[in-house]
């Protein structure tokens, strides 16, 4: 069936209500920065995709409790969203199946976990719920508004891109999200210390975090050999990453601290 518009008196049209009205009216906005932001080149692609029963009523029963718009608005007090624990943020988490697993084996750490997938952000809150896990907040919206806008400067105790979109055709390359003015936003709102965890299946990308990431003066590799990391304990495999070694890919991993300058 044809999308159509509702004509007006005028002869123009207007988006049908059910195009421009919220989802989930007492859940995750649609585009919760609107306009009142810059834009810029996205390093992300929203997808539409079903919501299931389950998720759907966990995005109308528990978003007002543990979850948030990132609408450039206001900067967060994460003493106060996380009971005072040291917080990770985490860019882009799927469905949520490794976060939980991390919040579970972590429960004094905050992970403020960010995405635009409105499934993902329902499968992750229905875990942290069925799991007890108190210490996830998940973050509708542009990370790069959240990083800019809304974080206080040396606020987190960690940063984590698992995964993210790779960009593959050379043209896209300007829209991976690893690039040198995203780690110096980074850096400003990291402590001294703080750990930025990357982990990619798409070998063109790794190499270019490495580059960028070993070529920046606020970070410095953990690894002696200034190279990749083995997968550590605390990073469970993924779904994503599991279909990426189905396919033969290699996993690469990289831990870089923030630096004490």
């Amino acid at each position: 069936m044809s999308e159509s518009l509702n004509p007006n008196p005028d002869g123009s049209h207007t988006a049908p209500r059910w195009r421009t009205e919220p989802r989930f009216p007492d859940g995750p906005a649609p585009d919760p920065a609107g306009s009142h932001h810059e834009r810029r080149i996205r390093s992300f692609q929203p997808r539409r995709s079903r919501v299931t029963t389950s998720q759907e009523d966990a995005l109308r029963r528990l978003w007002g409790t543990w979850g948030l718009d990132i609408d450039g608005h206001d900067v967060l007090d994460l003493g106060k969203l996380f009971d005072g624990r040291p917080v990770v943020l985490e860019i882009g988490f799927g469905m949520g199946e490794a976060t939980a697993q991390m919040a579970a084996d972590d429960p004094d750490t905050g992970i403020l976990a960010a995405d635009v997938h409105t499934p993902g952000q329902g499968n992750l809150l229905a875990l942290a719920e069925r799991n007890g896990l108190d210490n996830i907040r998940v973050a509708n919206g542009d990370a790069i508004i959240l990083l800019r806008e809304m974080l206080p400067p040396a606020s987190l105790a960690g940063l984590r891109v698992y995964f993210p979109d790779p960009w593959p055709k050379k043209r896209h390359h300007k829209r991976r999200l690893i690039q040198p003015e995203f780690l110096s936003l980074a850096a400003t709102r990291l402590a001294p210390g703080a750990l930025l965890h990357c982990a990619t299946d798409w070998e063109p990308y790794a190499e270019q975090m490495l580059e960028v990431l070993s070529a920046h003066p606020d970070f410095e590799n953990s690894q002696a050999d200034g190279g990749f990391a083995p997968r550590p304990e605390f990073r469970p495999l993924t779904r994503f990453e599991g279909q990426g070694l189905d396919k033969g890919h290699l996993v690469h991993d990289l831990l870089f601290l923030r630096t004490q300058n």
